[in-house]
């Protein structure tokens, strides 16, 4: 987690900084294009921004933001990236896996959903996940574990 000079009276464009690449790179896991990872990040830093006297105070801004990005990318993981037609087999191939993920995601509850995204995707250890979800560590497991039953039941329906 990024922690700042002062907890108290955090400057947002040192976060900024220090959190941005890493929602950019999270973004990408789920997009799978960097245009549209930066779309998202931006977005949640946004957000972070215009709420930064609340979000500002919180111990797990990091994880906020995280999970705002992730949120975005959700959203925006559906517009298939297109650089040249050489690629287009293989981008055919990652448009219908991520439309694929993005779809079972969605079908999970709210909660299972987040935990599920924020763990794997996001890649937040489990402590993390729980201060971003602002939840006690015991329910995000049972949300990662009931998220990756109906998961894997899901995939097994597709099968």
């Amino acid at each position: 987690m990024t922690e700042m000079k002062s907890p108290d009276s955090p400057n947002f464009e040192e976060f900024f900084r220090a959190i941005f690449p890493r929602a950019v790179r999270a973004a990408y896991r789920i997009t799978g294009d960097r245009g549209l990872a930066e779309d998202a990040a931006i977005q949640a830093m946004s957000r972070a921004h215009f709420h930064w006297r609340r979000v500002g105070t919180l111990p797990w801004r990091d994880g906020w933001v995280l999970k705002t990005t992730f949120r975005e990318a959700l959203h925006l993981a559906w517009q298939p990236p297109i650089d040249s037609p050489n690629e287009a087999l293989d981008v055919a191939d990652m448009v219908v896996l991520r439309s694929a993920l993005v779809d079972a995601l969605n079908r999970l509850p709210k909660r299972q959903r987040e935990a599920v995204g924020l763990r794997y995707l996001v890649d937040l250890p489990d402590a993390e996940v729980a201060r971003a979800m602002a939840i006690s560590l015991t329910s995000v497991k049972t949300h990662l574990h009931r998220g990756l039953r109906r998961l894997r039941l899901q995939s097994q329906d597709l099968a």
